[in-house]
Protein backbone atom coordinates (compact mmCIF):
# COMPACT_ATOMS: atom_id res chain seq x y z
CA UNK A 1 0.00 0.00 0.00
CA UNK A 2 1.56 3.22 -1.08
CA UNK A 3 1.55 6.22 1.47
CA UNK A 4 -1.36 8.46 1.97
CA UNK A 5 -1.55 11.71 0.25
CA UNK A 6 -2.66 14.22 3.24
CA UNK A 7 -5.52 17.09 2.33
CA UNK A 8 -4.39 20.22 3.82
CA UNK A 9 -7.65 21.11 3.31
CA UNK A 10 -9.32 18.45 6.08
CA UNK A 11 -9.20 18.06 9.66
CA UNK A 12 -9.75 14.80 11.70
CA UNK A 13 -11.15 14.29 15.28
CA UNK A 14 -10.04 11.08 16.54
CA UNK A 15 -10.67 9.64 19.77
CA UNK A 16 -10.95 6.48 21.51
CA UNK A 17 -14.41 5.71 23.38
CA UNK A 18 -16.22 3.01 25.22
CA UNK A 19 -19.07 5.62 26.69
CA UNK A 20 -22.29 6.65 23.77
CA UNK A 21 -22.81 9.36 25.98
CA UNK A 22 -19.78 10.83 25.81
CA UNK A 23 -18.96 10.04 22.95
CA UNK A 24 -22.19 11.72 21.55
CA UNK A 25 -21.32 14.71 23.35
CA UNK A 26 -18.06 15.52 22.26
CA UNK A 27 -19.10 14.76 19.00
CA UNK A 28 -21.75 17.78 19.25
CA UNK A 29 -19.02 20.06 19.87
CA UNK A 30 -16.90 18.94 17.28
CA UNK A 31 -19.83 19.63 14.75
CA UNK A 32 -20.22 23.47 15.86
CA UNK A 33 -16.86 24.30 15.35
CA UNK A 34 -16.67 26.65 12.25
CA UNK A 35 -14.57 25.39 9.76
CA UNK A 36 -12.00 27.35 7.61
CA UNK A 37 -12.94 28.55 3.99
CA UNK A 38 -13.08 24.91 1.57
CA UNK A 39 -12.58 22.59 4.75
CA UNK A 40 -13.67 19.21 5.37
CA UNK A 41 -14.62 18.06 8.92
CA UNK A 42 -14.24 14.17 9.70
CA UNK A 43 -14.83 12.26 12.66
CA UNK A 44 -13.02 8.91 14.21
CA UNK A 45 -14.77 7.57 17.21
CA UNK A 46 -12.66 4.27 17.96
CA UNK A 47 -14.39 1.36 19.90
CA UNK A 48 -13.15 -1.57 21.38
CA UNK A 49 -9.57 -0.14 20.60
CA UNK A 50 -6.89 -2.17 22.66
CA UNK A 51 -5.07 0.62 23.60
CA UNK A 52 -4.66 4.46 22.74
CA UNK A 53 -1.78 4.10 21.15
CA UNK A 54 -3.53 1.23 19.04
CA UNK A 55 -6.55 3.05 18.21
CA UNK A 56 -4.93 6.35 17.43
CA UNK A 57 -2.40 4.66 14.64
CA UNK A 58 -5.66 2.81 13.52
CA UNK A 59 -7.43 5.94 12.82
CA UNK A 60 -4.58 8.40 11.59
CA UNK A 61 -3.93 5.57 9.17
CA UNK A 62 -7.21 5.62 7.41
CA UNK A 63 -7.37 9.53 7.57
CA UNK A 64 -6.25 11.55 4.82
CA UNK A 65 -6.54 14.62 6.68
CA UNK A 66 -3.46 16.64 6.90
CA UNK A 67 -4.72 18.02 10.62
CA UNK A 68 -5.85 15.49 13.49
CA UNK A 69 -6.80 16.44 16.20
CA UNK A 70 -6.63 13.03 19.06
CA UNK A 71 -8.71 14.22 22.11
CA UNK A 72 -10.44 12.11 25.14
CA UNK A 73 -13.81 10.82 24.62
CA UNK A 74 -14.98 13.42 27.39
CA UNK A 75 -13.50 16.66 26.20
CA UNK A 76 -15.71 19.32 25.02
CA UNK A 77 -14.41 21.37 22.43
CA UNK A 78 -16.21 24.75 23.29
CA UNK A 79 -14.46 27.59 21.14
CA UNK A 80 -16.19 28.15 18.24
CA UNK A 81 -12.70 29.36 16.16
CA UNK A 82 -10.68 26.15 17.33
CA UNK A 83 -9.90 24.79 13.99
CA UNK A 84 -9.12 28.28 12.56
CA UNK A 85 -6.71 28.95 15.15
CA UNK A 86 -5.32 25.71 14.88
CA UNK A 87 -4.41 25.86 11.75
CA UNK A 88 -3.17 29.32 11.68
CA UNK A 89 -0.84 28.17 14.30
CA UNK A 90 0.14 25.54 11.96
CA UNK A 91 1.13 27.98 9.15
CA UNK A 92 4.41 27.41 11.12
CA UNK A 93 5.99 24.37 9.36
CA UNK A 94 8.28 23.88 12.98
CA UNK A 95 5.21 23.60 15.11
CA UNK A 96 4.12 19.43 15.12
CA UNK A 97 1.70 19.44 17.59
CA UNK A 98 -0.55 21.46 20.05
CA UNK A 99 -2.07 21.19 23.38
CA UNK A 100 -4.26 22.93 25.91
CA UNK A 101 -1.93 22.38 28.97
CA UNK A 102 1.90 21.02 28.28
CA UNK A 103 5.28 20.79 30.84
CA UNK A 104 7.61 23.03 30.63
CA UNK A 105 9.62 20.44 31.64
CA UNK A 106 9.60 16.97 31.90
CA UNK A 107 10.80 15.75 35.13
CA UNK A 108 12.72 12.88 35.85
CA UNK A 109 9.94 11.05 37.46
CA UNK A 110 7.67 11.77 34.15
CA UNK A 111 4.61 12.65 36.38
CA UNK A 112 3.42 15.46 34.47
CA UNK A 113 1.58 17.17 37.23
CA UNK A 114 4.92 17.54 39.36
CA UNK A 115 6.39 19.58 36.99
CA UNK A 116 5.25 23.56 35.93
CA UNK A 117 2.31 23.44 33.53
CA UNK A 118 0.81 26.25 31.45
CA UNK A 119 -2.29 26.22 29.75
CA UNK A 120 -6.24 26.66 30.60
CA UNK A 121 -8.65 24.19 31.24
CA UNK A 122 -12.17 23.87 32.78
CA UNK A 123 -12.23 20.55 34.88
CA UNK A 124 -15.10 18.79 36.05
CA UNK A 125 -14.55 15.75 38.65
CA UNK A 126 -16.62 13.49 40.72
CA UNK A 127 -15.77 16.01 43.20
CA UNK A 128 -15.32 19.49 41.64
CA UNK A 129 -15.74 21.49 39.23
CA UNK A 130 -13.72 24.87 38.23
CA UNK A 131 -11.16 26.20 36.06
CA UNK A 132 -7.65 26.62 35.79
CA UNK A 133 -4.96 28.46 34.45
CA UNK A 134 -2.25 26.12 35.01
CA UNK A 135 0.63 29.04 33.86
CA UNK A 136 0.46 31.87 31.32
CA UNK A 137 0.92 31.71 27.69
CA UNK A 138 2.24 34.64 25.95
CA UNK A 139 0.87 35.16 22.38
CA UNK A 140 1.21 33.74 19.87
CA UNK A 141 2.11 30.29 21.50
CA UNK A 142 4.61 28.28 24.28
CA UNK A 143 6.99 25.70 23.51
CA UNK A 144 6.54 22.91 25.98
CA UNK A 145 8.25 19.60 26.56
CA UNK A 146 5.11 17.83 26.47
CA UNK A 147 1.84 18.35 26.12
CA UNK A 148 -1.69 16.60 28.17
CA UNK A 149 -3.35 13.87 26.18
CA UNK A 150 -6.67 15.01 26.71
CA UNK A 151 -6.44 17.40 23.51
CA UNK A 152 -3.26 17.12 21.21
CA UNK A 153 -3.74 18.80 17.26
CA UNK A 154 -1.09 17.41 14.88
CA UNK A 155 -0.50 18.46 11.34
CA UNK A 156 2.25 15.82 10.85
CA UNK A 157 1.54 11.85 10.98
CA UNK A 158 4.05 10.13 13.68
CA UNK A 159 3.16 6.89 14.28
CA UNK A 160 2.20 6.02 18.16
CA UNK A 161 5.07 3.76 19.68
CA UNK A 162 2.33 1.00 19.66
CA UNK A 163 5.47 -1.04 20.58
CA UNK A 164 5.74 0.61 23.49
CA UNK A 165 2.68 1.11 25.44
CA UNK A 166 0.04 -1.68 25.07
CA UNK A 167 -2.85 0.48 27.89
CA UNK A 168 -4.17 3.74 28.07
CA UNK A 169 -1.37 6.18 29.94
CA UNK A 170 2.40 7.59 28.90
CA UNK A 171 1.02 7.87 25.20
CA UNK A 172 0.71 11.65 25.09
CA UNK A 173 4.47 12.60 26.76
CA UNK A 174 5.97 9.55 24.40
CA UNK A 175 4.08 11.09 21.00
CA UNK A 176 5.25 15.00 22.62
CA UNK A 177 9.29 13.03 22.85
CA UNK A 178 8.62 11.37 19.50
CA UNK A 179 7.91 14.73 17.87
CA UNK A 180 10.50 16.88 19.69
CA UNK A 181 13.12 14.59 18.56
CA UNK A 182 11.92 14.67 15.04
CA UNK A 183 12.41 18.56 15.57
CA UNK A 184 8.95 19.83 16.00
CA UNK A 185 7.72 22.62 18.46
CA UNK A 186 5.13 20.99 20.83
CA UNK A 187 3.19 23.99 22.02
CA UNK A 188 0.31 25.29 24.00
CA UNK A 189 -1.62 28.45 22.22
CA UNK A 190 -2.16 31.49 23.92
CA UNK A 191 -6.02 31.49 24.95
CA UNK A 192 -7.71 34.38 26.41
CA UNK A 193 -9.74 31.82 28.01
CA UNK A 194 -9.85 27.91 28.21
CA UNK A 195 -10.84 26.65 24.68
CA UNK A 196 -12.07 23.27 26.66
CA UNK A 197 -14.02 21.53 29.39
CA UNK A 198 -12.15 18.06 30.63
CA UNK A 199 -15.11 15.97 32.14
CA UNK A 200 -12.89 13.63 33.62
CA UNK A 201 -14.39 11.75 36.62
CA UNK A 202 -12.35 9.48 38.61
CA UNK A 203 -9.01 9.32 37.95
CA UNK A 204 -7.88 5.72 37.03
CA UNK A 205 -4.13 4.87 37.72
CA UNK A 206 -4.38 1.09 37.31
CA UNK A 207 -1.52 1.22 34.39
CA UNK A 208 0.07 4.01 35.42
CA UNK A 209 2.91 3.34 37.35
CA UNK A 210 3.78 0.23 34.85
CA UNK A 211 3.45 2.46 31.73
CA UNK A 212 5.65 4.56 33.43
CA UNK A 213 8.72 2.11 34.45
CA UNK A 214 8.34 1.50 30.09
CA UNK A 215 8.63 5.18 29.18
CA UNK A 216 11.48 5.60 31.52
CA UNK A 217 13.64 2.72 30.10
CA UNK A 218 12.82 3.90 26.49
CA UNK A 219 13.24 7.64 27.07
CA UNK A 220 16.60 9.78 28.37
CA UNK A 221 15.16 12.53 30.60
CA UNK A 222 18.61 13.87 31.24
Amino acid sequence: MGEIKLNSHKIAFIMCTNNKLYRDECISYIERLELPSGFIREIFPIEGAVSMVSGYNQAMNQSDAKYKVYLHQDVFILYPQFIKDIVKLFENPTIGMIGMVGNLEIERTAVMWYGDRVGMLHSNSVYFADSYLFGKVEEPYREVQAIDGLLMATQYDILWREDLFHKWDFYDISQSMEFRKRGYQVVVPYTEKPWCIHDDGILNLNSYYGEREIFLKEYSLD
